[in-house]
């Protein structure tokens, strides 16, 4: 079956409307002449029983005279073929006419519209015809009466058998013909505008199917493309432009979804390269320090042996950590692990940390101070998770301030939180590292040395489980400071 375009079905109703309209316009006005030219009739000869019934002598005293009847019925229907004469009694029956023989169809008349006529009724008054029944004809009525008795009625049809039959071919040669034309006129000359008014309505729609269809075989070019450009053409309009600018709208969406799902594409790339560059860094020094023990256990003395099975264990437990954090910070980002929220008190937690690392603190000479307010209220949150933030922040902490150095946590209640902030002395964060200090370390800056690196991916991956964040508070020349927040 042919599938029709918007523009196609749109025509073709407006067509058949277009017909039907027409059809309804001309068989009303059809209708209306008819009815004109049947009240003009009627209007012109309502009189016509009248002058009959007072100039006629059709009533003698034995009763109706029938040769005066048939002369008068001969005469009329001599000068006017037209007209068909009846002569009714009081009961409506027709006892005399000028019909041939078999043409009387209908022995009675129907009084009603009779005596509508006679009051007065507005015209044209339609009546029984004898020789059509079921056809209502435009007639002319008077009563006949001897004295004040009425005797009949003088019935006469306007129009005829000839009349009608001569009527309805000049209807048809005239009436019908010009409309016929008339509907041809206005069906042609409305299809034509109608098919430059459709093309005019429809064309924002093909303009868009169009661009459908590009985007279907152009990829995310042609989407990129129509979401720059629609940035210039936004403007108000009706329905079609409306969805345009909806579908506008949308093809920015994919595309800034598009350029989002190909940056987090490119940082997993570089992540893995930077993780396997990291891992594979350790696992080399600890591949050559046991081969170097196979190969050399002999030669080497118990010192050699000793210190080079050190250097192996410390590398292995690197790696060993840089897995533990690679699987947690998978976790983290995954939904793996929800927070398990419970009340504690986190100067307890601040002080359980501290004792974690005060044996490095001791070696490497520095100092930790810790500054909580008395009657600081207990906090809603994973206490396992919390825990992880503060032993990844101390432990940052206590790695990049030299010795005799100071780490300083300060706790404060602050808009319904706890706000923990952690301060060391060491030499701080370099301004070209700190705008990607919390994402995923990558290869491409070519540095050799990163501040926090997964241990902050996953202090800011816990905090916003929940629903916190962790800043870095500028202090130039005086070391790094993090910032976090708790709900008590």
């Amino acid at each position: 079956m042919r599938q029709f375009s918007l523009s196609q079905r749109l025509m073709l109703v407006f067509v058949l409307l277009l017909v039907a309209c027409c059809a309804i316009s001309g068989y009303m006005q059809v209708r209306t002449a008819s009815q004109y030219s049947q009240s003009v009739i009627q209007r012109l000869s309502v009189n016509l029983a009248s002058q009959i019934a007072s100039n006629n002598p059709l009533l003698s005293e034995e009763g109706l005279d029938k040769d005066a009847v048939h002369k008068l019925f001969n005469q009329l229907m001599a000068v006017n073929p037209s007209v068909e004469v009846y002569l009714l009694d009081a009961q409506g029956n027709i006892v005399e006419n000028a019909a041939p023989a078999g043409k009387l169809k209908q022995v009675s008349i129907d009084l009603a519209p009779v005596k509508a006529l006679l009051s007065g009724a507005t015209m044209p008054v339609y009546g029984d015809n004898p020789r059509a029944p079921g056809q209502p004809e435009v007639f002319s009525a008077a009563p006949l009466k001897t004295g004040h008795e009425l005797k009949g009625y003088v019935y006469i049809v306007l129009q005829g058998e000839e009349y009608t039959a001569l009527a309805s071919e000049a209807q048809y040669n005239s009436v019908i013909k010009m409309a016929l034309r008339s509907m041809g006129m206005v069906i042609l000359f409305g299809s034509v505008i109608g098919v430059i008014a459709f093309r005019w309505v429809t064309r924002p729609v093909r303009k868009l199917t169009e661009q459908v269809s590009t985007l279907d075989s152009g990829g995310m070019p042609a989407i990129q493309a129509l979401a720059q450009s629609g940035s210039a053409e936004a403007q108000p309009g009706d329905e079609v432009a409306q969805l345009r600018q909806a579908f506008v709208q949308l093809a920015k969406r994919i595309d800034e979804q598009w350029q989002s799902l190909t940056m987090q594409d490119q940082m997993r790339r570089e992540f893995v390269a930077n993780i396997s560059h990291d891992l594979r860094t350790p696992l080399t020094s600890l591949h050559g320090y046991l081969e170097t023990l196979s190969v050399k256990a002999d030669s080497l003395s118990h010192a050699d042996r000793q210190r080079y099975l050190g250097i192996a264990l410390a590398q292995s437990q690197k790696v060993g950590k840089l897995a533990q954090e690679l699987f947690e910070l998978a976790r983290l980002e995954y939904g793996v692990v929800k927070p398990q929220k419970e009340i504690f008190s986190l100067s307890e937690l601040v002080q359980d940390v501290l004792h974690k690392f005060e044996l490095m603190a001791e070696s490497r000479h520095q100092h930790i101070r810790v500054e909580i307010p008395p009657a600081m209220p207990p906090v809603n949150a994973d206490l396992g998770m919390i825990e992880r933030v503060f032993t990844n922040l101390l432990d940052n902490a206590l790695r990049h301030t030299p010795d005799e150095g100071l780490i300083e946590i300060c706790l404060y209640l602050h808009s319904g939180s706890i706000t923990v902030q952690i301060n060391d002395s060491g030499p701080g964060i370099a301004e070209e590292q700190k705008t990607d200090l919390f994402m995923r370390p990558a290869l491409l800056d070519m540095r050799k040395h990163r501040v926090g690196g997964l241990g902050l991916m996953i202090v800011r991956r816990i905090l916003q489980l929940h629903d916190s964040d962790i800043h870095l508070v500028d202090r130039p020349h005086r070391g790094a400071c993090f910032q976090f927040s708790v709900p008590v």
